[in-house]
């Protein structure tokens, strides 16, 4: 009887050591005061990471050949970010994996419930759209409404109130830098001066400004705008890049933004300060009392932070996705950027041209990196594979600094505010953007990175002057068989600090790629476009075409391989495009250009692009 006894326990031992070793289980309907095992799931991954956590703390026999935290269908929703430290690490022998089993979406949204149709009609709407607007209260979110700038409504991406359609400006009359005003023609809008909220979107070249309108002065036809602090000084102060007056296709362009008064088309929304009354304008087939609206709350879903000392290393994430990140700092202090999105934390024009780095600057900027929903630094082989992020105010996924042995493969990032997928230094804050980046330590520098098989669409649609894929002081990375298209500005950039001198980039791959429909609302740009010194590094095999001409451009330079100022110790060989249209600007001696353009074989342009996913 007791030997039987012993054997049932030693079969049950075996059997709950089956289900649990090295697996934790998650499930929106789980409760974090489960085991974790599968029959009595965790509910949210920070439980489930946690877990895994004092499994490797304590040694514990789990952890031995590895960790697997299953995610099961569902939302998670993020009411702070994931944050994975050097504790969280894994080994090249016992990784952590963090995977979906299904479609685990991490989402940093809040639903958008109580809508109704607005009977007690403001006297800034429109009168057209009279009896079809519909209203709702903001989310309560730590005693105060949840203001937000990105909203969607049934998986689509609803635009906030706007002067014209999306896309659509209107070029300005002047931009007076000494008394710091813009003035544009008289706008069709009543009352301006009770449009405290209003905003302008100020194309300038190859990026935008979002200035935070403070007055208007009403001149019959023409209306001079000012601006709120500290957006102003440093839209007018810094010298590149500006407003064009006067170019060869005409002035500059702006739009006005977020006033009840331009709420004037389906799929347009506004939210009222400080009520936090939401309006909405539904499009054709929306039933609002059945819609799904939600609104992002959290800016960054997930956060991997360690050191040069201490790595985060060997974690692995797939299938999963990442959604619902917000993207507020415009409301708060406007947006005027220098270029791909990093915005300006000072910036102006020397009066006596000259840095010892750099004898003919003529400028000096300093600058701040954009949020990223999902951002990496101090970390060893982190892999995102197969992984969606999508519905994000910002930068998609950022590996940010001393991240090394990593890889982005067959991942999608589309409808994002910013930057899909960006990596390595842009140094920022105190460090002047000009004076090359040469850490001490290089182990600083993003290296030996895979970027391939991803689709990279429809993102840049909030800071059009964003980019697809953003690699700055970086070497021994390759970008290879993406898919970018559908952007604003450039496709794939690598390269950072406008500089021949030696800075520790090498060794890039920019390799058979495919990029299409891009410099869409900007110009100056390339669908492959490069920067300063970077011996050892290849472009080839790339196919790039549907440059568009930007209805706003003041100028044509845009161009399918842009090799800006500097840029050299490249290879360009066999990148397919329909025509020559290439541009360099100050490049060093040591580019070595081979077939490219129309000529390039139907094979290598056929192969480019994303190949057979797994």
């Amino acid at each position: 009887m007791i030997r039987k006894f012993v054997y049932i326990l030693a079969m049950a031992l075996a059997s709950q050591n089956y289900v649990q070793a090295g697996d934790i289980w998650v499930s929106p309907q789980g409760n974090d005061n489960n085991n974790g095992t599968k029959e009595a799931p965790l509910q949210t991954v920070a439980q489930a990471i946690k877990q895994a956590r004092e499994w490797r703390r304590l040694k514990m026999p789990e952890a031995k050949d590895g960790i697997r935290i299953h995610l099961a269908d569902g939302v998670y929703v993020q009411e702070k970010s994931l944050f994975l430290r050097p504790e969280d690490s894994g080994t090249a022998d016992s990784p952590t994996f963090i995977e979906a089993e299904g479609s685990a979406v991490i989402s940093g949204g809040l639903e958008i419930k109580g809508w109704r149709l607005l009977k007690d009609e403001n006297s800034r709407l429109p009168q057209s759209v009279k009896g079809k607007i519909w209203v709702a209260d903001a989310p309560r979110v730590a005693n105060r409404h949840l203001e937000f700038r990105q909203m969607w409504v049934n998986g689509l991406k609803a635009q906030r109130a706007s002067q014209f359609k999306d896309g659509v400006m209107e070029r300005m009359i002047n931009f007076d830098t000494k008394n710091q005003t813009i003035t544009i023609p008289t706008p069709d809008i009543p009352n301006l001066d009770t449009a405290p909220q209003m905003e302008m979107i100020v194309h300038q070249r190859w990026a935008i400004a979002i200035l935070r309108i403070s007055d208007f002065d009403v001149k019959g036809d023409s209306t001079v705008v000012r601006f709120h602090e500290p957006e102003s000084q440093l839209e007018f102060a810094h010298p590149w890049p500006q407003p064009v007056i006067g170019g060869e296709k005409g002035n500059s362009s702006f739009c006005l933004v977020n006033d009840l008064a331009l709420l004037d088309e389906p799929g347009e929304w506004y939210q009222e300060y400080p009520s936090g009354k939401i309006y909405y304008y539904p499009r054709s087939g929306e039933d609002m009392n059945n819609a799904k609206v939600v609104a992002p709350a959290v800016e960054q879903l997930m956060m991997i932070d360690g050191s040069l000392e201490r790595p985060v290393r060997h974690i692995h994430f797939k299938n999963i996705s990442f959604e619902h990140a917000s993207w507020n700092r415009p409301s708060y202090e406007g947006h005027v950027t220098l270029q791909g999105g990093f915005y300006l934390l000072d910036a102006y024009k020397l009066q006596i041209p000259g840095l010892p780095e750099k004898a003919a600057l003529e400028n000096q900027a300093w600058i701040a990196r954009p949020e990223a929903a999902v951002s990496v630094k101090g970390a060893e082989n982190i892999h995102f594979d197969n992984c969606v992020f999508e519905h994000l105010g910002a930068t998609g996924l950022d590996y940010r600094w001393a991240v090394t042995n990593s890889s982005v493969t067959n991942c999608t990032f589309t409808d994002i505010g910013g930057t899909g997928l960006m990596i390595g230094a842009f140094p920022d804050n105190g460090f002047e953007t000009h004076v090359p980046f040469k850490p001490l330590n290089e182990n600083e520098l993003c290296a030996s990175i895979l970027i391939k098989n991803n689709l990279i669409t429809e993102v840049t649609n909030e800071d059009w002057g964003c980019v697809g894929i953003a690699a700055g002081y970086v070497k021994d990375v390759t970008i290879a068989h993406n898919e970018v298209s559908y952007v604003n500005y450039s496709g794939i950039c690598v390269g950072w600090g406008w500089t021949l001198l030696e800075s520790g980039m090498k060794n890039n791959r920019i390799e058979a790629n495919y990029v299409h429909h891009f410099a869409r609302r900007l110009y100056d740009a390339g669908g492959l476009y490069t920067l300063s010194y970077q011996p050892g590094s290849v472009m080839k095999n790339n196919r790039i075409e549907n440059l568009i001409d930007s209805p706003y451009a003041t100028n044509d330079r845009a161009f399918y391989i842009y090799f800006d100022e500097a840029t050299d110790g490249y290879t360009v060989e066999n990148n397919w495009c329909p025509e020559k249209r290439f541009d360099s600007n100050q490049p060093g001696p040591h580019n070595v250009w081979k077939l490219n353009g129309p000529d390039v074989s139907k094979k290598i342009r056929q192969s480019a692009g994303i190949q057979k996913r797994k």
